[in-house]
């Protein structure tokens, strides 16, 4: 049996720069969706959007919770993109780090399937990856919600011991260790958490590690 890890990487602000162009973009369309939809007005729906993303790491979650809202709804009309592909920015060193790292590579996201697939084909990284596990697959429990992990261990027969998560966000990645998996924290913060174990201000810094995860885990 293979002892290489299992590499389960954050798609937004971890593969790619969501700031930019992404980010901005599907946060103007959560206000406005929340402003239709709980008839809100403009600085209502976004102080509403990020207290919920603040207090449960997703809007959406706080949706469901006190609103009852359908998650594919929400996540269709919030991830509508008029041209994608000049949204998304990348290095394409990215491509040679996922040839070179030993092991199965599962991109892990609060994102919708369809969102996820498109920015990883745009990205030309598709087919360098085992799956695409996105938020549909988690049954609309996003991170950090532990829920949403133990499916992921379920359906893909996962041992987290084995599983190193890299992640922008630090809270996913507290879960991720609280079950026992390997954490890789992609910030530029002067304070690591003790949850994390190594942090890098890019993940193409996975590079001069890739020996460390060889053969021998």
């Amino acid at each position: 049996m293979s002892m290489h890890p299992v590499w389960l990487f954050d798609l937004d602000n971890t593969l790619h720069n969501a700031s930019s162009h992404i980010f901005p973009h599907i946060n103007r369309s959560m206000t406005a969706y929340l402003m239709r939809q709980l008839d809100l007005n403009e600085a209502a729906a976004n102080q509403l959007r990020v207290d919920y993303w603040r207090r449960y790491g997703a809007t959406l979650t706080g949706l469901m919770r006190h609103h009852g809202t359908d998650p594919r709804h929400f996540l269709h009309e919030t991830h509508q993109f008029p041209d994608l592909p000049r949204m998304v920015v990348f290095d394409n060193a990215l491509r040679h780090l996922l040839r070179r790292l030993p092991g199965k590579k599962i991109v892990f996201s609060n994102g919708p399937q369809r969102y996820a697939e498109a920015v990883l084909d745009i990205m030309g990284i598709r087919h360098l990856l085992a799956d695409v596990y996105a938020v549909e697959q988690m049954r609309y429990h996003p991170k950090p919600k532990q829920r949403g992990f133990l499916h992921l261990i379920r359906d893909h027969r996962l041992n987290p011991a084995r599983c190193i998560l890299v992640e922008d966000s630090a809270e996913n990645l507290r879960t991720a260790k609280h079950l026992g998996m390997r954490t890789v924290w992609i910030s530029r913060s002067l304070r690591q958490p003790d949850y994390v174990d190594i942090q890098l201000p890019s993940v193409l810094g996975l590079m001069r590690h890739t020996m460390r995860y060889g053969a021998s885990g």
